[in-house]
């Protein structure tokens, strides 16, 4: 957590706001904004915005209504141009050089997958169509409601923009054409999430085994100097680094006041590239 809110620092023209029963970090970076809420009242809340009984037991469920959350926090967004919804197990590079005001001045919805809503990072603008899009989820008031995950975020809400998605490329982007909303969204492949399902840069399966972070740029060792806007760190956790015990909090919080760092195989530790 500690990289994760460092990360968000050096990212000063972007805000986060945090729903959280866990305290205040030390340290909070300005652009970080903690809402202290338990589990149990923010369902309520969830509950009384959207018109519906949401009381999961597990709280993973929270992920299937992210596509939601702009509607659900419209008191929060006045003023902004955007709202997003992400993960917390990434670290970001310089977000601001990847969504340019010129490439945000030309869609409605950006995704970091191309052909899926991308569900550790969406940018969604800030307007009631758009937050209210949800709602043309099937069955959403049910799906909502009931204790299974079904991972509405990159599921049934990547189905309103992306149809047909496993057509071949040439169909895929013909089909796409009589679609409103995949003309208006942007889904290209960032390349944020190693080791996993999707081919890398060069279409190959060869993925990088070291990642940099250095100053707020972020870079890893198989593509140079090419910066990355994040980098999601889920494989890991269930791969090279399952039977790894965590540093402790201690260790983590000295290592993000430092200028750079590296993520590899063994974890985290001062970057001495």
């Amino acid at each position: 957590m500690p990289l994760f809110l460092e990360s968000c620092r050096r990212n000063p023209d972007i805000d986060w706001l945090l729903f959280t029963d866990c305290g205040t970090p030390p340290d909070l970076p300005h652009n970080v904004r903690i809402e202290h809420i338990s589990y149990v009242d923010y369902c309520a809340l969830v509950s009384e915005r959207l018109g519906i009984d949401f009381a999961p037991d597990n709280a993973y469920k929270l992920c299937d209504i992210k596509p939601a959350l702009g509607y659900i926090h419209e008191d929060s967004l006045q003023g902004y141009d955007f709202w997003a919804f992400g993960d917390l197990d990434v670290i970001y590079g310089k977000l601001r050089a990847y969504f340019t005001a010129e490439r945000l001045a030309r869609y409605d919805l950006y995704s970091t997958h191309a052909r899926r809503v991308s569900g550790h990072l969406c940018l969604i603008r800030n307007f009631s169509q758009m937050r209210e899009l949800f709602m043309k989820m099937p069955r959403w008031k049910e799906r909502f409601m009931d204790q299974e995950h079904h991972a509405l975020d990159e599921g049934a809400f990547s189905r309103l923009f992306l149809w047909r998605k496993n057509f071949p490329q040439p169909l895929f982007k013909l089909v796409g054409l009589f679609n409103p909303l995949r003309r208006r969204s942007e889904f290209i492949e960032a390349f944020s999430t190693p080791d996993g399902c999707i081919p890398w840069v060069d279409g190959a399966f060869r993925f990088p085994q070291r990642w940099y972070w250095n100053d707020g740029s972020l870079t890893n060792d198989l593509d140079g100097n090419r910066e990355f806007p994040y980098f999601h760190f889920a494989i890991w956790k269930r791969g090279r680094w399952a039977g790894r015990a965590s540093p402790s909090p201690e260790t983590v919080r000295t290592l993000a006041s430092l200028p750079a760092w590296m993520i590899d195989e063994n974890g985290l530790s001062e970057c001495v590239q």
